[in-house]
Order: C-alpha cells, then sequence, then structure tokens
C-alpha cells in the first residue's frame, strides 16, 4: 500500500468515497555539499605556541589534492563541519527549539504569535474535502499552471466502486475535474483526471503565480521553404518521451571532480563553446538536415543502370528473361535462315 500523505474524501454533487493521496514524484538522490569550516593559511592558533613565545602556525585544512600519506597532517588539517543553532540575535544564546514558535512580523521587530491549536482551528472544508466543482476539456488546462502531482486511491474495498464510477464517467466525457484541497495549510486549486483504475490529481497555480508572456505579436512573415526543412528535420529527430533516458550530467561532473580531488588528480575545467551566430539561416538549416541524414541535402540521380534498354541488360543468372516481340521476331527470323 503506499504512503498516504493526505486523507479525505472524494466528492461529485451527493456523492462521495474515501480516497487517500501519494505523492507521484520524488526528489533523486543527489549529492549534498555541507558547510564546513576551513582554515585560512596562516591563521595562527593562541593555545600552542612554542618555546619562544611566538604562536605556531596551524596547517591548513585538508585539500583533497594534498599528500594524503602523512597520517599526522591528514587528521590535523580535517575540515569541521558548521553546525548552525537556533540562538538569541543580542545575546548569542542558544535556544531551546521547545521555545520556538510561529508568528507574523506586522511591523519591523513587531511579531504576533500563533500557536499550533490556533493554526488547527482555521480548517476549512477543503481540509478532508477535494468537491470535484466543475468539470473542463484536460486540453484547456494550460501547463504552465500544473504544479505537483499525487496519486489518487481509494480508502477501503467500500469506495472503489464509486471511485471507479467518478474515473470512468470522466474518461468518457474527455474532461478533467476541478476542486481544492488543503495541503500545508495552503488551500490549492487541483485538477483530477483518471488514469488506468485510478486517478492523478495535480495542484496548480494560482493566477497570481504565473507571469503573463510577452512574446509580442507574430506579424513576421516566415519563409515557407525554411519552414520545410525544419519540419524535415524535426521528423528525423522524431520519437517517444522516455525518462528513462535522461541523465544529470551536472552531478556526474561533480561526482567526477570529487573523485579527482580524492584521489589527488589535476583537475582541468572543461570549456564550453558558445554558438556562433546564424547569418544566413536557410544555410544553417541545410547544414543542420545534412548532418542530420548524414549526407548533403541534395537530389538524389538515377543510377546509370537505370537509364539502359531493357533489351541490353544480361539475364540474370538462373532465371530466364522474357523476350519482347522485337525480340521474338529476329530469333525466328534467324532460324529460318538457318535452315
Amino acid at each position: 500500500m503506499p504512503r498516504a500523505s493526505w486523507r479525505g474524501f472524494l466528492r461529485l454533487s451527493l456523492v462521495s468515497c474515501p480516497i487517500y493521496l501519494s505523492p507521484a514524484t520524488t526528489r533523486t538522490k543527489s549529492i549534498r555539499l555541507h558547510q564546513v569550516w576551513q582554515r585560512k593559511a596562516g591563521r595562527q592558533d593562541s593555545n600552542q605556541d612554542d618555546d619562544e613565545g611566538e604562536p605556531a602556525a596551524r596547517p591548513d585544512a585538508r585539500s583533497f589534492i594534498e599528500d594524503s600519506r602523512d597520517d599526522t597532517a591528514t587528521e590535523t588539517m580535517t575540515a569541521t563541519r558548521v553546525s548552525l543553532l537556533p540562538h538569541d540575535p543580542r545575546s548569542g544564546e542558544e535556544i531551546e527549539r521547545e521555545q520556538i514558535v510561529k508568528g507574523y512580523e506586522y511591523e519591523r521587530g513587531q511579531f504576533v504569535t500563533l500557536t499550533a491549536d490556533e493554526l488547527k482551528a482555521l480548517d476549512v472544508e477543503s481540509s478532508k474535502i477535494i468537491d470535484l466543482e466543475s468539470f473542463v476539456p484536460r486540453g484547456e488546462v494550460d501547463p504552465v499552471y500544473l504544479s505537483t502531482p499525487y496519486y489518487v486511491y481509494p480508502d477501503g474495498r467500500i469506495a472503489e466502486e464509486t471511485f471507479r464510477v467518478i474515473g470512468a464517467a470522466m474518461a468518457e466525457a474527455g474532461t478533467v475535474g476541478i476542486g481544492r484541497v488543503t495541503l500545508s495549510r495552503r488551500e490549492r486549486l487541483v485538477m483530477v483526471e483518471p488514469r488506468d483504475a485510478g486517478m492523478v490529481l495535480i495542484t496548480l497555480r494560482a493566477s497570481e503565480e504565473v507571469r503573463a508572456a510577452a512574446f509580442g505579436k507574430a506579424d513576421m512573415e516566415i519563409d515557407a521553404d525554411m519552414v520545410a526543412v525544419a519540419g524535415t528535420i524535426i521528423k528525423r529527430r522524431r520519437g517517444h518521451f522516455d525518462p528513462v533516458t535522461f541523465r544529470d550530467r551536472y552531478q556526474e561532473a561533480l561526482r567526477e571532480l570529487i573523485e579527482a580531488k580524492m584521489k589527488g588528480l589535476p583537475v582541468t575545467p572543461k570549456e564550453i563553446a558558445t554558438p556562433a551566430p546564424v547569418l544566413d539561416l536557410m544555410s544553417a538549416l541545410k547544414r543542420s538536415l545534412a548532418q542530420e541524414t548524414g549526407e548533403a541535402a541534395k537530389p538524389r540521380r538515377r543510377a546509370a543502370g537505370d537509364r539502359r534498354q531493357t533489351n541490353l541488360l544480361l539475364p540474370v543468372s538462373g532465371k530466364k528473361e522474357k523476350e519482347t516481340p522485337t525480340q521474338a521476331r529476329t530469333t525466328a527470323a534467324g532460324r529460318r535462315r538457318k535452315a
């Protein structure tokens, strides 16, 4: 059973069924970089002085490219991870986490505090019920508004029939349901669509969260030949969406950098070439098409053998060529002369 992140009801008019939401996405395990304390070169430690009273210089924090054969130096130069703790900004005194509450700053330095019970009392209907208020064609929902996806499951066997009926009705009508749900103390507009034997709920961004596009007017005339060449390139690259083929190249490069520094290998930064400006668009499109096909985009000439007459072609071994009427008359005349 998938992990439930929200439990409540899905309601269509007077019909409702218990459901639960499970996150449809997860964060991939990436390389985590921590904040560490690394002493600067020449920093001195006042607790360790030499015999002449002069402070002894401490070595720098351990570098990956330094020789790790000196165990003593390695142990001394290890970087220290920084610990961030809540504290009083005036006195610097550490604060117990139990003493921390939520507050709103209505003026600079002036807060009104809120308790957990006071926040709990703010729950609205969408905290427990997803009411499908309207139904719209799926194509009308602009992808710009799509935010976080969740899988919707019926909560218990009793809910399965109602759940499947609502999903089948939406699938037959070709529509998705629009409703509201409260998640993490925020009411969000949601889109619910059928998916196989279940449903998918996607939270939608509010209108004030989406910026208006500033593309301008499409009043420039476009060369139809250029569009045709670009269309041919697109057809050559046409395929199927497969997210498995995606690789996080930045994480791979970061992992290679860390491994190289751990081994003490030199690190050479890679240069990223800046694309040259396109001055002749048609010429660039043709070169692109030639690169896609592996040959220049020129009309193919018919092979030389195709231009020869049929009666001049040699028969294929093991197959008898059908004689033309002219060939038949010539052969018959030759036989009569021999006779």
